[in-house]
């Protein structure tokens, strides 16, 4: 399995020379990848689903994804996730594909619903309309990344006879992974995602969501061009034991994304090299 680092972007991260200690730590330790969240407000006070105090601070993931990519050669750098109906699609295209560029090819771009309502009331995007929105905002991104001409017509977003320029550095694009544990989110990492992404799950929950996930294959099509869904799973926080690794290794999970129970720049950081001894060899 792969192995990835949530966080690169809120708590201790959030603070520039953490990000870059940790980010390097993590690629000479022989991590693939490291991952942003995403909350652009947060209910005050907190209440749930809120899953953060409202004071925790959430740098930008592009912003901090550039940051960290200028600090380190091979790590990919991954959204975990963007939460794509908040935004304008037609400008996220131009900050993802730039970050590609960037980056020199590195980027994963994760992206989910969002659950929040404070926040998308804050941001005045509809929060009843987000799934339909998902759909067409990700037909957007294709279309500006991949068409000579890119034109499009939807509900929400309509253009022709423009053009968006650089293109990413990945082709056809950067790998698209489509995040949450639900059927509609099954069924639309099988239709339309290069890679899916679950939470915060243990082993057990893991079985359950790739079950939901085949469940969703015989429901709809998935276009030949994607090729194997790639599994990637964030376990509960900490270092999972070496029988939990193994078990999610069998159940085909392609990359961990693990969760630092961690709180200061030094403690992530020794985390990192925990992590790595641990799941060496798998």
């Amino acid at each position: 399995m792969k192995l990835g680092l949530f966080g690169i972007n809120f708590g201790a991260c959030a603070q520039p020379e953490t990000a870059t200690r940790i980010a390097r730590a993590a690629e000479a330790a022989g991590f693939e990848s490291v991952w942003t969240g995403e909350h652009v407000v947060l209910p005050d006070p907190q209440a749930p689903p809120s899953p953060s105090p409202p004071q925790t601070p959430f740098l930008d993931p592009a912003v901090a994804l550039a940051y960290v990519a200028a600090h380190t050669t091979r790590l990919k750098i991954a959204t975990g996730i963007v939460i794509l109906p908040q935004r304008n699609p037609v400008v996220l295209a131009k900050e993802m594909a730039s970050l590609d560029v960037v980056s020199g090819g590195r980027l994963l771009l994760g992206v989910g619903v969002g659950y929040l309502k404070p926040e998308f009331d804050a941001i005045g995007a509809p929060f009843a309309e987000r799934a339909a929105r998902m759909d067409e905002f990700l037909d957007v991104l294709v279309a500006l990344w991949t068409e000579e001409k890119p034109r499009y017509t939807g509900d929400t977003i309509r253009f022709t006879g423009i053009d968006a320029q650089p293109r990413p550095v990945q082709k056809p694009h950067p790998p698209i992974v489509i995040g949450a544990m639900t059927p509609p989110a099954w069924r639309r990492a099988v239709r339309r995602g290069n890679g899916w992404y679950g939470f915060a799950l243990d082993v057990a929950a893991t079985e359950r969501s790739l079950a939901g996930l085949a469940e969703a294959a015989e429901q709809v099509e998935r276009p030949a061009a994607l090729g194997p869904l790639e599994i990637t799973v964030t376990p509960p926080p900490g270092v999972p034991d070496r029988d939990a690794l193994r078990r999610y290794a069998e159940l085909g999970v392609a990359r961990l994304v693990l969760l630092p129970n961690a709180r200061s720049g030094d403690e992530i950081a020794a985390f990192v090299d925990r992590a790595a001894a641990a799941c060496a060899g798998l």
